[in-house]
């Protein structure tokens, strides 16, 4: 007895929709740095295309953090801080810990450093950062390159420590020497020639990938159509 029948496989055309789903990721990360280019403390993504990506698709995908430094840009604010070596400040959000390269702070009335966003800047005992009193003046605030602040008592015409900055590593490692800039921020580590010319990729790979999906989804049809007429 003879068998007979049309087998299709489907391995070419998805996996030319895997690549184009996957193009589309990668375009989103190159957007996603260029749109943080002037945001303060914004470290670049970086992806990272796994093996046997062609099975696997879109998952293969994951991103890492270059944590290079990025351009610093003087304020003259007493308590914008930029940090000159690779760490992070550790704030206290609703949502625990986090960590953060965005090093512009403010006082409340209590004397208490806070982010911009209100979260509790901590110190490098894992504590609240409060200064021993409030200052008449932001000036009278001195922080040096390894985080310590202090605050000049007038009554005493000396500075008195309140405490050490808590700066850590990715890992929660005390940086020993983060060299900190007073009345400096940290723009984002991206390099927008570098992004453009990445992005430029992109299309040209979705595009080389959409012509062969055309192609075999045309072969395809031709050949249901044959056998819909035989």
């Amino acid at each position: 007895m003879l068998n007979g029948g049309v087998h299709f496989t489907e391995r070419g055309i998805v996996q030319n929709i895997r690549a184009m789903r996957m193009q589309n990721i990668l375009m989103s990360i190159t957007n996603d740095n260029v749109t943080g280019f002037d945001k303060i403390g914004y470290q670049r993504k970086i992806p990272v295309v796994s093996s046997f990506a062609e099975f696997i698709g879109e998952d293969a995908i994951s991103t890492t953090t270059d944590d290079t430094v990025g351009r610093l840009g003087f304020t003259d604010n007493p308590l914008d801080f930029a940090l000159a070596e690779k760490g992070y400040f550790q704030i206290l959000t609703n949502e625990g810990i986090q960590l953060t390269r965005d090093g512009r702070f403010k006082m409340d009335k209590n004397g208490e450093i806070l982010a911009l966003n209100g979260s509790k800047v901590l110190d490098n005992m894992g504590n609240p950062l409060i200064l021993p009193f409030v200052p008449e003046d932001l000036n009278e605030i001195a922080v040096d390159l390894n985080g310590v602040v202090k605050v000049l008592n007038k009554k005493t015409r000396k500075f008195e420590t309140a405490g050490t900055l808590g700066i850590v590593t990715q890992d929660g490692a005390a940086v020993l020497s983060p060299n900190v800039r007073q009345r400096y921020s940290e723009y984002s580590n991206v390099n927008l020639q570098t992004e453009f010319m990445e992005a430029m990729l992109y299309p040209k790979n979705f595009e080389a990938n959409r012509q062969l999906f055309m192609m075999q989804n045309t072969n395809l049809q031709r050949v249901i159509s044959s056998l819909g007429n035989s």
